[in-house]
């Protein structure tokens, strides 16, 4: 796939977006069976600060208190025909690592032959000069499960054994109909898919206002993995989905539930810090030039995060 490629789009024959498969998926474990032992310092996260499946990783890590376990480097968040760069600007800079000017530079030293999508997150071992993982909820549930010799003390079980097989059944309704759900809608080339796209999408998030009535996070009282692969989209969805991606059914302010258990996360340690608008609008706003070719960034909305949340 030619870098040009990768700025449009996937979509099949009648316009519906199909996300294409993550192929490095290599995976870190806490005894190192895997090939890949987790360890201090062996690792290296790169990430978009604009990206919803890059910020799940940001956050946890931050959670967890993995900072000086894994360290991180940020790309560009403008992503040009050339792809994803490492370049010197507010919140971003060069790669500390490698020197890498592109990411695609990752991708071509793990497989010289590679031809898919040169996504992040993606996961560096130092050891092997290579990629570990650019399949992004691989990330979260190592860090979570293979790393926990080095979590800080007190940090969150975010995927605690007892609940995982709900955690991962909730998980997959939220990625198809909500977080994958934005995208189908807004990258749809033809009005059946994005309608099919946009009735789900808020569906599911009026179903999730019904949830979050009678549990301050999506499990009780208990912070988990779910909770942050939701939080992700939901940071984007004013400022970015109802526009951009024309999911404007109802903004995530006009759901008193998702509202204010947005805020509550938003608000607490670890995450709302992890957030960075001017990234997120940057992002979104000019590298999607089929859908925004004027790459006009929009001033709004004027949304106030620090609101009290009332969930606690």
């Amino acid at each position: 796939m030619s870098i040009s490629e990768q700025m449009t789009p996937p979509s099949d024959a009648t316009g519906k977006f199909e996300r294409g498969e993550y192929s490095i998926r290599d995976r870190v474990t806490a005894d190192g069976s895997s090939g890949f032992k987790a360890e201090p310092g062996r690792y290296h996260l790169y990430v978009s600060l604009a990206c919803p499946w890059a910020h799940r990783s940001i956050i946890v890590r931050k959670l967890l208190g993995l900072e000086e376990v894994i360290s991180l480097s940020v790309v560009d968040p403008v992503r040009d025909e050339r792809g994803w760069a490492f370049r010197e600007g507010p919140g971003h800079g060069p790669d500390p690592v490698n020197g890498f000017q592109f990411l695609s530079e990752a991708y071509y030293r793990t497989r010289p032959d590679f031809t898919g999508r040169f996504t992040v997150p993606c996961l560096w071992d130092r050891v092997t000069g290579r990629l570990v993982s650019n399949n992004y909820p691989d990330l979260t549930i190592d860090m979570e499960t293979q790393f926990t010799a080095f979590h800080r003390p007190a940090a969150p079980d975010l995927y605690p054994v007892e609940l995982r097989p709900e955690i991962d059944a909730l998980n997959n309704n939220i990625y198809h109909d909500v977080n994958n759900g934005v995208y189908k809608a807004g990258f749809a080339t033809t009005q059946a898919p994005y309608e099919a796209a946009v009735t789900a999408l808020f569906a599911r998030l009026d179903e999730l206002e019904e949830r979050l009535a009678t549990h301050r996070y999506l499990f009780g009282d208990q912070l988990t993995e779910a909770d942050i692969r939701l939080f992700t989209t939901l940071a984007r969805f004013d400022a970015v989905y109802v526009g951009h991606f024309k999911c404007n059914l109802r903004r995530l302010i006009d759901y008193p539930n998702l509202w204010g258990y947005a805020r509550d996360l938003y608000q607490s340690y670890g995450i709302g810090e992890t957030v960075n608008f001017d990234h997120i609008k940057r992002h979104y706003y000019m590298t999607h030039e089929l859908i925004n070719p004027t790459k006009i960034v929009p001033v709004g909305p004027l949304v106030d995060w620090s609101l009290p949340h009332h969930r606690a």
